[in-house]
């Protein structure tokens, strides 16, 4: 039987990173962060800031890069109300996002673009930073049993417990 893309792409790794030893709590808080992350509103910032996430909080590398790359998608999709998000919070005026307008405002003021873009854009990181880290915890609550319940339909989690307890017991001999 031939298996999904989705599958083989981002269940069957996550698959193995359980029978590697890699709790199912690991898992979901890597994923969750991958997604959470991944979503940043500044284009070209979400492989940095995942990296720097796994390092701070010991997460799973891997696990929480091939969520980002997958969000992508979402990523550009939120960028948009991200942008509108920040200029509600911050009472400051519609910015046009079309690319001829930003072109033709190029044209007559390069720096004045530049300063109007990075206020809409830090104002949309703001924005993220109020809904992005209870996302991630959300996520993370979501995710956690399903990763449980991951682990034991593919036996990996019976197998860590038995791991577990051989170490136990081997410490204490």
């Amino acid at each position: 039987m031939k298996q999904s893309f989705f599958y083989r792409k981002l269940v069957l790794p996550i698959i193995d990173l359980m029978r590697q030893g890699i709790t199912p709590e690991k898992i979901a808080l890597s994923l969750a962060f991958g997604i959470g992350l991944g979503v940043f509103p500044v284009l070209g910032s979400t492989t940095i800031l995942c990296t720097l996430a796994a390092i701070l909080f010991r997460l799973n590398l891997p696990a929480i890069q091939v969520v980002n790359y997958f969000v992508y998608p979402l990523q550009l999709g939120l960028l948009i109300p991200f942008l509108r998000f920040g200029e509600v919070l911050f009472h400051s005026p519609h910015a046009s996002l079309s690319l001829g307008i930003i072109f033709e405002s190029i044209k007559r003021s390069a720096w004045q673009t530049t300063k109007t873009y990075w206020t809409v854009g830090w104002h949309a990181m703001v924005a993220w930073c109020l809904v992005g880290p209870l996302a991630i915890w959300i996520m993370y609550l979501v995710l956690a049993p399903v990763m449980r319940r991951l682990a034991v339909k593919s036996g990996t989690l019976i197998k860590q417990k038995q791991l577990k307890q051989k170490q136990s017991s081997g410490a204490s001999a």
